[in-house]
């Protein structure tokens, strides 16, 4: 696999024995975490998405390049660019009992998912009156919200994988009852102050993960 199609992969970070041991795309992290239990196979490690701290597991069978293919055969986790919020391209299908509009010349299909919406009649029936039909006007309106609320749902991702990580790697460290409250109250300086006596390298990736929290 080329270096640019590691730098493509999803970020991920591993820790051992509370020390970061690598970090970087999914197929760098995963040769590191390879050669590290190669080395010494009783070590304890784990991997998390870097941004999300989801754990992560690896198939490290077989040499270096049967890791990173199996790493390339994986499915990306879905992107925004995968989104049509507008509907250009898109019949606009709905419940109401409207024809769709057909669709037109344009970018190709992203990939809208239809599912079952339960509405009031008279919002079908302002729906039905909005240009585009229907499904056009939900998707415009659920883009617009997601604009307006960005800034708070980023903060509560920031959150909640900032606690997804203490919970893993720091859940006996001392304070940390306190530290979390703190992450969830907004009170960046007692939290900072709570965790500064934890092991240096996770003390910074909770920094790092907990900053989009706490910034306004």
């Amino acid at each position: 696999m080329t270096q640019p199609e590691l730098q493509h992969q999803r970020r991920c970070i591993a820790f051992c024995d509370g020390e970061k041991l690598a970090a970087g795309s999914q197929g760098q992290v995963a040769l590191a975490v390879k050669a590290a239990l190669e080395a010494d196979g009783a070590r304890q490690i784990l991997v998390f998405d870097a941004a999300t701290s989801q754990p992560i597991d690896f198939d490290l069978r077989g040499d270096a390049a049967a890791i990173l293919r199996r790493l390339a055969s994986k499915p990306m986790p879905e992107a925004e660019a995968g989104e049509n919020p507008a509907g250009e391209d898109q019949p606009a299908e709905d419940h109401a009992g409207h024809e769709p509009v057909p669709p037109r010349p344009g970018r190709p299909k992203l990939g809208v998912v239809a599912r079952e919406v339960t509405l009031l009649p008279r919002h079908w029936d302002w729906l039905a009156g909005q240009p585009g039909g229907a499904s056009v006007t939900l998707r415009k309106l659920v883009e617009a919200a997601r604009r307006q609320q960005a800034g708070g749902d980023a903060r509560r991702a920031a959150q909640e994988a900032t606690y997804r990580f203490m919970s893993a790697m720091t859940g006996n460290e001392t304070g940390f009852e306190e530290a979390v409250r703190a992450l969830f109250a907004d009170e960046r300086g007692k939290f900072e102050s709570l965790i500064a006596v934890w092991p240096r390298d996770l003390r910074d990736h909770i920094n790092e993960l907990a900053s989009k929290s706490f910034a306004r």
